[in-house]
């Protein structure tokens, strides 16, 4: 029933693309709202007393059930110099509690203990460039680590969710959450309540020194040696000069490096508090036995004080900032502009200007850059960059063809933009990107997976989950003239910063 709706709603929408644009504009939001209002009568909200809350969508259409688990923190609440706790705490979410994934807890806690103490005696021993005792305190490092290996029964938590029939298990960490999620067949609510229930209320950080190398080498992989990855990193401590977006989330290398298990803790502590959660159930389920389970699992959690706030504002650009980045790369040309987050009432107009400029081989960018000048040989645009629970950043970014400079591309770029400021957008050209963008958000409910996922996230980032179905109408609100209100006050060189990846040979 669930996808049946979803496909009547993208029908619907694409339907309208052979109206007159006048006909579409009448004609889209009163065929919508009956099934919309249709889709979310079928959802429903519980809140426990301690204030984690869940959001229940039942399809029965298939056995499975998708969970999707939302903490409303973040890199940017990270502390200075201690970049990278969010996602380092997400690789540890999986290595078990006090039951799972130990041979003997309260042995292996003793271990953990110890070789947290000689962790820090051996940093203060590098400080202090003492050979003798830094020698001497890594072989005892090397010997502990060993010993807590023996009790560790590795990925235990992930092999009780394969074997009961648990598929997608995984994470992800953004600036703005972190979310956790898998799907598991319908007869296992009780299981996911259990374990999703126990690895956040007795979380076990071990194997911590082994998963710091792991993500020193992913930040290798994806930062240090990429070049783009670079340059993104770059740039964003460039366009942001107060807010903590200008950090990355996989943290700088040495705050990694100097990261310990308590201050892993101490984060987990503030911020994985019940009010920091959301938690979607979308799928072969009745809401009364999730409201039934949550409260014997999820209410064993304490209430928390609410944890600090993100209260950096980034303040008002003032003149064009520009970076470079050298690295044995073909040159790309990126350039930002700052925007307002993802409650502001113009939100959704950057959305139509991003897909105006730069979604497929219809937009702007690639008809311009790429197939008329042949100054790009890719040219792409991201809305909300690098999250938009905040006020964020519109990027765009090309790679050069091998006749062109960065200045042909930047040059234009900027014939786009200043067009969009100038040259009202054609009706039907509106109209098209609209359609579009409203498909492509419901292409992405259209999996138990993806709904989960957005209904979570925009009850956390917006107060209502509601706010993902109100964006269809707002959509179809946007007009010609926002388009050119909002590029006036955005694209304006005091508001822009530009980052030039350059070959080393340059």
């Amino acid at each position: 029933m669930l996808r049946q709706l979803i496909i009547l709603l993208s029908v619907l929408l694409v339907s309208g693309l052979g109206m007159t644009a006048s006909a579409k504009a009448s004609a889209n939001p009163s065929q919508l709202e009956p099934y919309l209002e249709q889709f979310k009568q079928r959802i429903t909200e519980y809140e426990l007393d301690n204030g984690m809350k869940f959001i229940i969508l039942p399809d029965h259409e298939a056995p499975v059930i998708s969970f999707v688990t939302y903490v409303d923190v973040g890199a940017v609440n990270e502390e200075q110099g201690k970049t990278g706790a969010a996602h380092f705490l997400e690789h540890l979410a999986f290595k078990g509690t006090k039951q799972i994934g130990t041979t003997n807890y309260k042995q292996e806690k003793e271990v953990l203990e110890e070789l947290d103490q000689v962790f820090q005696k051996l940093q203060q021993a590098k400080e202090n460039n003492n050979e003798n005792k830094i020698a001497n305190l890594e072989k005892q490092f090397k010997a502990l680590k060993a010993e807590a290996a023996d009790y560790v029964k590795s990925n235990e938590f992930g092999e009780i969710v394969q074997t009961e029939g648990g598929v997608g298990l995984n994470a992800a960490t953004s600036a703005d959450y972190t979310s956790y999620f898998y799907n598991f067949p319908a007869n296992k609510l009780e299981l996911w309540m259990s374990l999703e229930s126990e690895r956040f209320l007795e979380p076990v950080f071990r194997e911590f020194y082994e998963e710091r190398d792991v993500i020193l080498e992913e930040r290798r992989l994806r930062t240090d040696n990429s070049p783009v990855g670079k340059m993104i990193e770059e740039l964003m401590g460039t366009a942001f000069t107060t807010h903590p977006y200008q950090h990355p989330v996989i943290g700088y290398e040495q705050d990694i490096k100097n990261l310990t298990r308590q201050d892993i803790r101490d984060f987990f502590n503030t911020y994985y508090v019940p009010q920091n959660y959301t938690f979607a159930v979308v799928g072969d389920v009745e809401p009364k036995d999730v409201k039934a389970l949550a409260e014997a699992y999820f209410g064993r959690f304490p209430e928390q004080p609410d944890p600090p706030k993100v209260t950096a504002v980034e303040p008002p650009q003032t003149e064009t900032r520009e970076v470079e980045v050298n690295f044995p790369t073909e040159p790309w040309y990126f350039e930002s502009y700052h925007r307002p987050d993802l409650n502001d009432e113009d939100h959704v107009v950057y959305e139509v200007i991003a897909h105006l400029l730069s979604q497929g081989r219809l937009s702007r960018l690639y008809q311009s850059l790429v197939e008329e000048k042949q100054v790009a040989l890719k040219a792409q645009g991201i809305s909300n960059f690098p999250g938009n629970k905040f006020p964020n950043l519109m990027l765009f970014f090309a790679l050069t063809t091998p006749n062109h400079s960065l200045e042909d591309v930047s040059q234009a770029l900027h014939k786009e933009l200043e067009n969009l400021k100038t040259e009202p957008v054609a009706t039907e050209e509106l109209e098209r990107v609209k359609t579009q963008i409203q498909s492509n958000l419901l292409r992405g409910l259209d999996s138990n997976r993806g709904m989960a996922r957005r209904l979570a996230e925009y009850d956390a980032k917006t107060g209502s989950w509601e706010t993902l179905f109100n964006q269809l109408e707002e959509i179809n609100a946007v007009t010609v003239d926002d388009i050119q209100r909002v590029s006036q006050k955005t694209f304006t060189p005091e508001n822009r910063t530009i980052g030039r990846l350059l070959s080393e040979d340059n």
